[in-house]
C-alpha cells in the first residue's frame, strides 16, 4: 500500500527543484491539484491583475513551464495552442489546427483536455480526438495523429476530454477506442503507438501515476470504473467497476491518491469510494457511498487526511464539502455553494467558482470560512487554474487572466 502523490514525478521527469516554478500539466506539478507555493489573503480590492488576454472557447486549463503560459482554446474552426509570456502576457507563438468538432448539447466546442509539457514539448488532445506534439520554444509541430478516428472511438456525450499523462518516454491517453484501445500509450518522440489496453469507453477523467510496492502504476478512471495498468506495456493489473447505472452518467473527476489509497468520485447517484491497491495491482474497497463526496466533474484535493471538493450535480447547485478520507465521513458542507474547482496551496484552499469568483480559505476539517474573495473572471467556468512563481492563471470563455497572489516565494 506504499504510495503517495510524490510518485507523480514519474508522470514527466520534472526535477524537484522546478516544482515551485512550473505548473506543467493538468492539476499541477504532482497532478493532484496541490501547489508547493504559499499564498496570503488579499485586500478588499482583490488580487492585483498583471495582464489579460482574449482567448476562445474551451474548458482546457492553462499550464506553465519555463516562463511560458500555454493554453489550448478554439477560435472559429481551429483549435489553437497559444503561448504567452508568464510575466507580461505577450503572445510568443500560436499553433492552430483545423477542427470540425461540434457539441451535441451546445455547451462549448473548444478543447476539454489540458496540455502537458515535458522535455521541451507540449502534448495536447483536442475535442475531436487529435493528439499532437509541438515544441515549447516556438510552437513548431513535432507530430500529430487523429487517434480518436484511427482507433474508432466514439465522441461520447462531450467529445474527447483526457489530459495527456507523460511518463518516461510515453504519452498516455484515455481514448475509448476499439478493439482494445480504451487506453493507449504513444511514443513521445514520434507519436507511434506503443501499447493499447481495455475495451472501455474513455469517460472524462485523466490518468495518474502512483507508486505501489515501489513500482510505478498508471491508475485510470474510465466510464466503467478504475483500471490499474503496468506503464511499460499496458498490462491490466487490476480493475474495479465504479459507475452510475444511468446511461447518461459520466466519470469525470481524476483519481486522487490519499491516505495510502486512491479516491474516486462521480455524480449521477454514484458517489465516492476509497480503494486500496495491493502490490500486484489488485484493488480492494476501503469504503464507498453516495452520501460522502459525489463530484460531477471537478477533482477534489487532499490535505492531512481530508478531502475537499464539490458534492452534487453542477446544474443543481453543488455543496463545497470536506470529508474524512479514511472513512468518507462528512466533516462540513457549504450547501448551495455552486460548482467550481479547488486548488490547495500549502494549508489554504483557492476555490474558483463557476461564476468567476475566487475565494481563499483554510484547508481545515473543522469548517469553511473565506478569508478573501474577489470577482476575477466571467461566468461558465469549467477549467481549473494554474499557479507559478506567485502568479495565478485562470480563464473563462473569453479571457485568460494573470493575477499576483502576493505569495511568499
Amino acid at each position: 500500500m506504499r504510495f503517495g502523490v510524490a510518485a507523480a514525478l514519474w508522470a514527466a521527469g520534472w526535477l524537484a527543484n522546478a516544482w515551485a516554478a512550473d505548473w506543467p500539466q493538468f492539476l499541477g506539478p504532482t497532478r493532484d491539484g496541490v501547489s508547493p507555493e504559499s499564498v496570503e489573503p488579499w485586500g478588499a480590492a482583490g488580487p492585483r491583475v498583471l495582464w489579460k488576454a482574449k482567448v476562445g472557447a474551451g474548458f482546457s486549463s492553462p499550464v506553465v513551464s519555463g516562463g511560458r503560459v500555454v493554453l489550448h482554446h478554439r477560435e472559429d474552426d481551429s483549435e489553437v495552442l497559444q503561448a504567452f509570456d508568464a510575466a507580461t502576457g505577450k503572445v510568443l507563438w500560436r499553433a492552430p489546427q483545423p477542427t470540425q468538432y461540434r457539441d451535441d448539447f451546445g455547451f462549448d466546442e473548444g478543447p476539454r483536455g489540458t496540455p502537458s509539457i515535458s522535455g521541451g514539448t507540449v502534448f495536447s488532445f483536442g475535442a475531436a480526438g487529435r493528439l499532437s506534439a509541438v515544441r515549447l520554444v516556438d510552437g513548431a509541430p513535432v507530430w500529430s495523429r487523429p487517434v480518436g478516428e484511427e482507433m474508432r472511438a466514439g465522441k461520447g456525450f462531450f467529445g474527447f476530454a483526457c489530459s495527456p499523462l507523460v511518463w518516461s518516454n510515453l504519452v498516455v491517453v484515455q481514448v475509448g477506442g476499439r478493439p482494445g484501445a480504451g487506453i493507449a500509450a504513444f511514443d513521445a518522440a514520434d507519436g507511434h503507438t506503443v501499447w493499447r489496453a481495455t475495451e472501455d469507453e474513455a469517460g472524462y477523467a485523466s490518468p495518474v501515476v502512483v507508486s505501489v510496492g515501489g513500482r510505478p502504476r498508471i491508475v485510470a478512471f474510465d466510464r466503467e470504473g478504475v483500471v490499474v495498468l503496468e506503464p511499460r506495456d499496458g498490462r491490466v493489473a487490476g480493475r474495479k467497476a465504479w459507475r452510475s447505472r444511468q446511461g447518461a452518467s459520466v466519470n469525470a473527476a481524476t483519481p486522487v491518491p490519499v491516505g495510502g489509497g486512491i479516491f474516486v468520485t462521480a455524480s449521477y447517484d454514484t458517489g465516492g469510494a476509497l480503494f486500496r491497491l495491493a502490490d500486484d495491482g489488485t484493488i480492494a474497497t476501503a469504503w464507498s457511498g453516495d452520501g460522502s463526496l459525489s463530484s460531477h466533474f471537478a477533482t477534489p484535493v487532499a490535505s492531512e487526511g481530508w478531502l475537499f471538493g464539490f458534492h452534487g450535480r453542477q446544474e443543481q447547485g453543488p455543496a463545497l464539502r470536506c470529508i474524512e478520507a479514511a472513512t468518507g465521513k462528512v466533516l462540513w458542507s457549504e450547501d448551495g455553494f455552486g460548482a467550481g474547482s479547488v486548488t490547495r496551496v500549502g494549508r489554504r484552499l483557492l476555490v474558483l467558482r463557476e461564476d468567476g469568483e475566487l475565494l481563499l480559505g483554510e484547508a481545515s476539517g473543522e469548517r469553511w470560512a473565506a478569508t478573501a474573495r474577489a470577482q476575477v473572471l466571467g461566468t461558465g467556468i469549467r477549467a481549473g487554474a494554474a499557479i507559478s512563481e506567485g502568479r495565478w492563471f485562470g480563464r473563462d470563455k473569453r479571457e485568460l487572466v494573470a493575477l499576483e497572489l502576493s505569495a511568499k516565494r
